[in-house]
């Protein structure tokens, strides 16, 4: 049956791709953006009111301001919530203001209209598995030193990783504001760092600083022996859709590859397709070094004791099993991001 669904943040980065699935699907669509007025920002999704004619509605909507949800809302059986935003921790000088306040109030914010808005029966919300742990050492103290969705970050502060800190917070505030009522029922989506094709355009805030350095060539003497959680934007956009679509699923749902992936295997991969492909590295720096020079670059003695050289296992059975999801290869995500990378500094040029 096809539901009218409301998408939160629909001209961001996940946002614009559960947008167009939902679209695809034959699914009458309401997104909410932060301005109208920003036709730039605006024109993928007026790209997609042009391929799918009367299925897309566009509605002004900010996370801090209370009944500003409500109007996009109505009608809605399903609720996406992903807008929330993400910034990386070179750029967050105030994690109050920057990290938790727009994720924790505009979730409080988003289920407030949901609670008004009586068609609503589902919200599916993008957490992240930093709801889940805080620093890459944490994962070592769980069960078979595997990341599972049974456990919930308490090592991040405002202080300290705030955007972390901010999502795990706005996420039980989520789970708790769903215990209070019985009308609609949530799931979460909790994925890796999202990589892959890119709808919007480029944007600070989403930037991945350190893939993004990477290609530019800054690292071409080596890489720390760093690695990452990943997950292809397409995979996480499709267990939005089918986290809403079934109704069995439940509960929260790690969207990951079982395995983590280093930087310079990120380089090696990339190397097939880079126009320069000498500028990416080759090899890894040791930790001797990287713990000598590490501060020089913004890499703090505590960071890298818990980050440098940890990896786990990640359990994503449960969104293979339940939501279906099948995990493209690393090689074709890691393809399409940098492709689509390319192409949006070549439309800011």
């Amino acid at each position: 049956m096809k539901e009218t669904a409301l998408v939160t943040g629909g001209s961001g980065f996940v946002g614009c791709h559960v947008v167009q699935q939902l679209l695809q699907d034959g699914h009458q669509v309401h997104a909410t953006v932060r301005s109208l007025a920003n036709e730039s920002k605006l024109r993928p999704l007026t790209l997609l009111q042009q391929q799918y004619p009367q299925q897309l509605r566009l509605f002004e909507a900010d996370l801090l301001t209370s009944g500003s949800f409500d109007e996009a809302m109505d009608g809605c059986a399903v609720v996406h919530h992903v807008a929330s935003p993400f910034l990386l921790p070179e750029k967050i000088k105030d994690g109050q203001r920057q990290m938790l306040e727009p994720a924790l109030r505009g979730t409080q914010n988003v289920l407030a209209s949901a609670d008004k808005a009586k068609d609503v029966q589902r919200v599916v919300m993008t957490s992240t598995v930093g709801a889940i742990f805080g620093d890459y050492i944490d994962v070592l103290s769980m069960k078979d030193q595997t990341l599972s969705e049974t456990y919930f970050n308490t090592s991040s502060t405002i202080e300290n990783n705030p955007y972390h800190y901010a999502k795990v917070e706005a996420e039980k505030e989520a789970w708790r504001l769903c215990e209070a009522q019985s009308r609609w029922t949530l799931v979460t989506i909790n994925p890796g760092m999202i990589l892959g094709p890119s709808l919007t355009p480029a944007s600070d805030s989403g930037s991945l600083f350190l893939l993004d350095e990477m290609f530019k060539g800054y690292f071409f003497y080596g890489m720390p022996d760093l690695s990452l959680t990943t997950v292809d934007v397409r995979e996480v956009a499709k267990a939005h859709v089918q986290a809403a679509r079934l109704p069995q699923a439940h509960g929260r749902y790690i969207l990951a590859e079982k395995d983590m992936i280093s930087f310079v295997e990120i380089s090696r991969i990339v190397r097939k397709n880079h126009k320069r492909p000498y500028l990416l590295p080759r090899h890894q720096i040791p930790d001797a070094v990287v713990k000598m020079i590490g501060p020089f670059f913004g890499l703090t003695q505590d960071y890298i004791r818990k980050h440098l050289g940890i990896r786990f296992k990640v359990d994503n059975q449960r969104s293979v099993s339940e939501l279906g999801i099948v995990y493209r290869p690393i090689e074709e995500t890691l393809r399409d991001h940098y492709l689509s990378w390319v192409a949006q500094r070549a439309a800011v040029a």
